[in-house]
């Protein structure tokens, strides 16, 4: 579903933040993406999903090349930043429909999509509200439902968790695991590593913008816990 090649990315002339990265994620795989702040996370997705470009390599994305069919790429991805910065003049229900009409969603999905997110995420009675009054939960679902709206094969999240309530955080839980089941794959960056350890089927761990660690989760943690081999792999090494 998603197959990195000799990923090169650098911000200035000799220092590479992204260091020849291979990396495979199969359908129905959910991994988690975890490393310190500036270990190269977010620079990562932002190339998967378009918005950096990179010197060396290539990203494949359903077997489609990123650099050779960006739009086909992203057709079939979603991305949620760490960040819902989105149009807060618009109602959530204006901003979703601006999203399905970019991915060509018709009457009947959008408004099956719309409400069955909705629903799972307790925002459809607001969804008649401007986004300037929501509170940063309140985006961070909207952002989620823009996300799913066109049934990703494909789903990127960095941080998707922080801001959410209890119950938003089992429904998005809860629809990861969906995705796979049906074929999807999901990549996500968190810092709460209870998480990781108990959703992931694979881990993914980074460090100065190399992988140091990667695999099945079991595998990785054998009998300590996920925290463990996080700071044993950053501090004992």
């Amino acid at each position: 579903m998603l197959e990195i090649k000799n990923l090169t990315k650098s911000y200035e002339k000799g220092k590479e933040i992204i260091k020849n990265l291979n990396i495979e994620i199969k359908s129905g795989e959910i991994v988690g993406f975890i490393g310190h702040n500036g270990a190269g996370k977010t620079t990562m997705i932002k190339c998967i999903v378009g918005i950096h470009d990179f010197e060396k390599g290539d990203i494949f994305i359903d077997g489609i090349s990123l650099l050779e069919d960006p739009i086909s790429c992203k057709k079939v991805m979603a991305y949620v930043p760490d960040n819902p910065d989105i149009y807060e003049n618009l109602t959530g229900l204006e901003y979703l429909n601006m999203v399905a009409d970019i991915f060509n969603i018709s009457t009947e999905d959008r408004e099956k999509y719309i409400r069955k997110y909705s629903e799972s995420f307790e925002i459809l009675n607001a969804l008649q509200d401007n986004i300037s009054t929501y509170s940063r939960g309140m985006k961070q679902k909207i952002v989620l439902i823009s996300a799913l709206i066109h049934n990703p094969k494909l789903l990127i999240l960095d941080e998707p968790f922080v801001g959410l309530d209890p119950n938003a955080s089992f429904e998005l839980k809860k629809i990861m695991r969906e995705i796979c089941a049906n074929g999807g794959a999901v990549l996500f960056s968190t810092h709460v590593l209870e998480v990781a350890q108990n959703l992931c089927t694979n881990i993914l761990i980074i460090k100065n913008g190399e992988i140091i660690a990667e695999g099945e989760t079991k595998a990785i943690i054998g009998k300590k816990t996920l925290e463990e081999i996080y700071l044993e792999n950053y501090y004992v090494k």
